[in-house]
């Protein structure tokens, strides 16, 4: 047994391992107030929510209250590790501003109500807009953050009962581009891969990926490989020297937006020296010949001009792929949230195509989520989708769900693709849709161009409902608040990447009058008076089990089938792979084995998009290019970034996430260890544009774009010359704990701009112009740094146990590890 500090080791001690063996495991704890596994009154299992890995864990309680968790060793997911933000996170949940009763706006003032006030408030403002302006004036915009049971249960309202098309997450801020890509590709959503193919491989790719600190327990499986025997090469796409790049064989840094380019050099190298499995091609794909040509004018000596990347990296990385037995790629937000998201996405999938690594041990693609359920919005038609993976465009499909939900298929709008986040708030803004539904989700902090959405979110003609756990920046713009109860307070299942579903139990009971989302939800329907065609309530659910058996109907026959799980059959041991059904009865640990994918025209859940306008693929077109259902390779030309530096903004503004917190603090900033890792915003620069500009670490800047501006302390880092990086978490809420210039903005999305990619529909968060002057010198004072290595080079074979500086503060930080090998 060995005692860590997890704020300064958040990847904890190394277990290695071999290619082919089992990960060992490693059990990870941490309970508050000196407590002992002994004074535990009950553990109660759940998994994770803080971030998109999914690991295992049960909750600690002690009189009633929630006091720590554990990892649950048999987990196919973590083996018992847990993250920084697993251990500690959970402690926002007794936090004393938590929302614990409904709140309703008077006289401009946010006042206390009852449930029947508040409910009564939004059902009635519901029915007037649909008498008097119809469906296309009401909006949902939920979240990542929900249970399947939930998001099922409201799709089936916004869809089926009031017949809008307006529904969509905060996922398509951070994973809209993993479901295109594997739409464009596979002509269906769907994981190919399983993180055990990190157990196998020889080669793994991360593609705009920084894994050790958006998935800390993923990253430790590939540290713990790294330095076993016969580790893997590992190649990093970033323009940051991150924690990856640092453990990377190569590290490529392309100029911010050019991903593409870099892509499509790869794939040229790959195809020149014919590193390509042309007898897997002849028989799963369609498309090559389109392939090859398009890249004979992508050579590594122009990509390298155009990315800034040496022409030999880019060789060398395109001989480590093209030459390996066992590949396995990940793709993140770096590739997720530029002006070609879904171009540069689909480009990883080419090269697996190509290289036939799909369907086998180690040779696993992941389009990587960046939230817990985000799987879950887009299974359940939350996030717009028809639910199940079923195809708008079919009407065959669209007749079936209709059977499912028993009700006429015209009731379900399918006249015109789902509208995206970013449309949605046109619509607000433009006064079409006067009612916006707000779940679980801050979009006053995490939307693009700040300034733009408070304005939109502020409207006196819009009724604004926000449902919460804190009175976050969005909820107090809202008309009607609603408390809701968070994880460990309700029960449900929800599915990470790689399709592994886990059931959380409720541990305690929520705070107050706070109810579970599937409650409100489930009173709102009634309060609409939601009806099928045979006038039963359209949604004949009330509790969480009885909401997943209706979800396991409308699965049953598409490609996430869950008909083969049961609440039962979750609890106690590892959570399960869909599809599960009577053919795979355990759960498919990978799809696309032997070539066979889900692409058939009358099967397939999208007929694609074109790469460079977004426009929809017909039906027939799809059928003339694809009638046996194969994978589709799909090429795309470069183009430059939409909004490049200029004289008077001379930097590249890439945004994105830290290790200690998610999305907007609302949770991990009331953790008190998570909060004091990373208290306040930062600016991170190159020496060289640091040398440049005369700036030192530490110096306060104003960081600039023609949107807004922001101002944060100086981090000098490895980041490629030209390019500034700003976290996104911190909003307006609390300024407690940090360094913060008073009065002065904080927020990274202030100075982003109100773009998308045209396929995914994502909005651009990497390729802001901007321009940085320095407002305040440091004076010997260093930016707000968390003590870990993943601000500074880590060895990968080993991260020894530490106990940090402070004595006190490193204690309440020490975290239990049990290892067995």
């Amino acid at each position: 047994m060995g005692r860590t500090d997890r704020i300064a080791e958040p990847w904890g001690t190394r277990t290695p391992y071999g290619p082919g063996e089992e990960w060992p495991v490693r059990v990870d704890s941490f309970l508050a107030d000196g407590l002992t596994p002994q004074d535990v009154d009950r553990w109660v299992q759940s998994a994770t929510i803080l971030h998109s890995n999914g690991d295992g864990l049960d909750i600690a309680v002690k009189d009633e209250q929630i006091v720590g968790v554990r990892g649950r060793a048999v987990d196919r997911v973590n083996h018992g590790r847990l993250g920084p933000k697993d251990l500690y996170g959970w402690q926002a949940n007794s936090s004393p501003d938590r929302l614990t009763k409904p709140l309703i706006r008077r006289n401009g003032e946010l006042v206390e109500t009852d449930w029947e006030t508040a409910m009564s408030a939004v059902a009635n403002r519901t029915k007037e807009l649909l008498a008097e302006r119809g469906p296309s004036s009401i909006a949902f915009y939920t979240t990542g953050q929900l249970f399947l049971e939930e998001y099922y249960t409201l799709g089936l309202i916004a869809h089926g009962g009031i017949g809008t098309s307006h529904v969509d997450g905060n996922t398509r801020l951070c994973t809209a581009t993993a479901a295109a890509a594997l739409k464009e590709s596979f002509a269906s959503d769907g994981q190919p891969g399983s993180y055990t193919d990190i157990d196998h491989a020889d080669v793994i790719c991360l593609y705009g990926h920084n894994m050790a600190e958006t998935q800390t327990v993923l990253w430790s499986r590939i540290l713990d490989r790294l330095s076993g025997p016969n580790p893997p090469k590992v190649i990093c796409v970033d323009p940051r020297q991150t924690p990856v790049a640092d453990s990377a064989t190569i590290h490529l840094a392309p100029r911010p937006g050019t991903n593409v380019m870099l892509m499509n050099a790869l794939l040229h190298e790959i195809l020149e020296q014919d590193w390509v499995d042309h007898d897997y091609i002849d028989a799963h794909a369609v498309g090559f010949d389109e392939l090859e040509k398009m890249l004979k004018d992508y050579s590594t000596e122009r990509a390298a001009e155009v990315c800034g990347v040496p022409a030999e990296q880019l060789r060398e990385a395109a001989r480590l792929i093209g030459t390996s037995e066992r590949l396995m790629s990940t793709v993140l937000q770096g590739f997720y949230q530029s002006h070609q998201a879904t171009a540069a996405a689909v480009q990883v999938n080419n090269i697996h195509i190509v290289r036939g690594m799909l369907g086998k041990p180690g040779c696993g693609v992941l389009q990587m989520n960046g939230q817990p359920t985000a799987q879950n919005t887009r299974e359940a038609g939350a996030d717009g989708d028809l639910a199940g993976f079923r195809n708008w465009s079919n009407d065959s499909h669209v007749k079936d769900l209709a059977k499912v939900w028993n009700i006429d298929p015209m009731d379900i709008p399918h006249y015109t693709a789902p509208t995206h986040a970013m449309q949605i708030m046109r619509y607000v803004e433009d006064g079409s849709v006067r009612f916006l539904y707000v779940s679980a989700t801050n979009p006053a902090v995490s939307m693009p161009e700040l300034a733009r959405m408070r304005s939109i979110l502020s409207q006196d003609r819009l009724f604004l409902v926000v449902q919460d756990i804190f009175l976050s920046e969005t909820a107090q713009l809202a008309d009607v608040v609603l408390p809701a109860a968070t994880w460990g307070e309700k029960t449900g299942t929800f599915t990470n990447v790689d399709r592994t579903v886990h059931l959380s139990e409720k541990a305690v009971d929520p705070p107050g009058e706070a109810r579970s989302d599937l409650d409100i939800f489930v009173d709102y329907a009634r309060r609409l008076d939601l009806r099928d065609k045979d006038g039963e309530p359209l949604v004949k659910w009330t509790t969480p089990e009885q909401a997943f058996e209706g979800w396991k109907e409308c699965s049953r026959g598409r490609p996430c089938d869950y008909t083969g799980i049961t609440y039962d059959k979750l609890r106690g041991g590892s959570g399960i792979q869909w599809p599960c059904n009577d053919e795979h009865p355990d759960g498919t640990e990978r799809i696309y084995v032997d070539g066979k994918f889900w692409s058939d025209p009358e099967y397939c859940e999208s007929y694609g998009r074109d790469l460079v306008t977004g426009a929809p693929v017909s039906p027939t077109e799809y059928k003339a290019l694809n009638p046996q259902g194969k994978a589709v390779l799909k090429a795309a030309e470069y183009l430059p970034p939409h909004e490049l530096p200029s004289e008077d903004y001379p930097f590249q503004l890439i945004t994105g996430r830290t290790l200690y917190h998610f999305h907007t603090r609302t949770k991990t900033g009331r953790a008190p260890q998570l909060q004091a890792a990373a208290p306040d915003v930062w600016v991170e620069a190159s020496a060289v544009d640091a040398a440049e500009h005369g700036w030192q670490e530490g110096d306060v800047l104003r960081v600039t774009t023609p949107r807004g501006e922001v101002t944060a302390r100086l981090r000098i880092s490895g980041i490629r010359e030209g390019s500034l990086f700003l976290p996104f978490h911190y909003g307006y809420w609390d300024t407690s704990g940090g360094d913060h210039p008073t009065d002065s903005g904080r927020a990274a999305n202030e100075l982003t701009l109100t773009d998308w990619d045209p396929a995914s529909k994502q909005p651009i968060f990497k390729t802001a112009a901007a321009a940085a002057t320095r407002v305040e010198a440091s004076q010997g004072r260093a930016a707000p740094a968390p003590t870990t290595t993943a601000s500074r080079p880590v060895d990968p074979a080993s991260v020894p146990p530490t106990t940090g500086g402070d004595a006190a503060l490193a204690e309440e930080q020490i975290q239990t590890e049990e290892v067995a090998r």
